[in-house]
C-alpha cells in the first residue's frame, strides 16, 4: 500500500509507462548508438540525444531514422546563447519533430524558444543533477538548492516552457507548490541511492523515489548502458515503472 500523500505526487498525466523511461544514449558515434538501440528494441521507446552525439557527426540523420521506428525523442542540448539563436535553434528541433528539447536560461531566452516551438515540448533546466550545494556556492548563489529549482521552474511554467528538468530531489517540492500542470524529467536515477556506479552525479533517487516524488519521466542511462544486458536491465526498469503505477 502507497500513502494517500503518494498518490498525490504520482504523476497524473495520460503517458504510457513504456514512455516514462528516457534512455540517454550517450555513446561516441551514430553507429554505436544504432547498435545500441538495436540491442535495446522494444524494452525502450524513448530515447535522449545529447551533446556528444550532436559532435559525432549524422545527429539529424539518427533522429529521422529513429522517428521512423516510432521511437520518441529528447533532444537534450541545453540551448544557452542570445535569445536570437536560441530561437533559431529550437525552430530547427521543432522541424526535426523532436518531442522534447531543453533550454537553459533567463527569462528572455525560454520566451524565444517558447515562441517557436511548435508541437516540441520545452524543457526549461532547473539545476544540473550533477551540482550541489557547494558548487551552487561556489557559482555564487546565496541560496538553497531547492529554492533555486522552485525559482526557476515557477518563471519557466509563467512563460509557457511545458516542463522541467529536475532531480528528483526537488520533484516533490515542485509538486507540492506548482502543481501537476507540467512536465518533470528527472535525471541522475541510480540503483539505489548510494549507488556505486562511479560518475558525475551527485543529486540522485531510485527509480521508485523519482515517481513517488511526483516526476513524470526519468532519464536513465549508465545503469542501461553498463548493464551486462541493456535490453534486460530496461525491462527491469520497465517493471519497476509499471508496479509504482499499478500500487493501490
Amino acid at each position: 500500500m502507497v500513502s494517500d500523500n503518494n498518490f498525490q505526487k504520482l504523476s497524473k498525466k495520460d503517458i504510457p509507462n513504456q514512455d516514462r523511461l528516457i534512455f540517454a544514449l550517450d555513446v561516441p558515434t551514430v553507429k554505436d548508438a544504432e547498435e545500441l538501440v538495436d540491442r535495446l528494441g522494444d524494452s525502450v521507446s524513448f530515447y535522449k540525444l545529447g551533446l556528444q552525439l550532436f559532435m559525432a557527426g549524422g545527429y539529424h540523420e539518427l533522429v529521422g531514422r529513429l522517428r521512423d521506428q516510432g521511437k520518441r525523442i529528447m533532444v537534450d542540448l541545453k540551448f544557452f546563447d542570445v535569445p536570437k539563436t536560441v530561437q533559431l535553434a529550437v525552430e530547427g528541433v521543432a522541424a526535426l519533430g523532436a518531442d522534447f528539447t531543453t533550454v537553459h536560461g533567463n527569462d528572455d531566452i525560454l520566451k524565444a524558444a517558447v515562441s517557436v516551438k511548435g508541437d516540441t515540448k520545452i524543457l526549461a533546466v532547473t539545476v544540473l543533477t550533477s551540482l550541489d550545494q557547494n558548487d551552487l556556492k561556489d557559482l555564487g548563489f546565496q541560496c538553497e538548492v531547492e529554492d533555486l529549482v522552485r525559482s526557476r521552474a515557477s518563471r519557466a511554467l509563467e512563460i509557457g516552457c511545458d516542463g522541467v528538468v529536475s532531480s528528483g530531489l526537488e520533484a516533490e517540492h515542485l509538486r507540492a507548490s506548482l502543481g501537476h500542470r507540467f512536465l518533470v524529467v528527472t535525471p541522475g536515477i541510480r540503483p539505489f541511492s548510494n549507488s556505486a556506479i562511479q560518475d558525475d552525479q551527485k543529486r540522485v533517487v531510485t527509480v521508485e523515489d523519482a515517481f513517488r516524488k511526483g516526476a513524470d519521466h526519468i532519464v536513465v542511462g549508465r545503469p542501461i548502458k553498463s548493464a551486462p544486458d541493456p535490453h534486460a536491465k530496461a525491462l527491469e526498469i520497465q517493471q519497476q515503472i509499471k508496479a509504482v503505477f499499478q500500487s493501490e
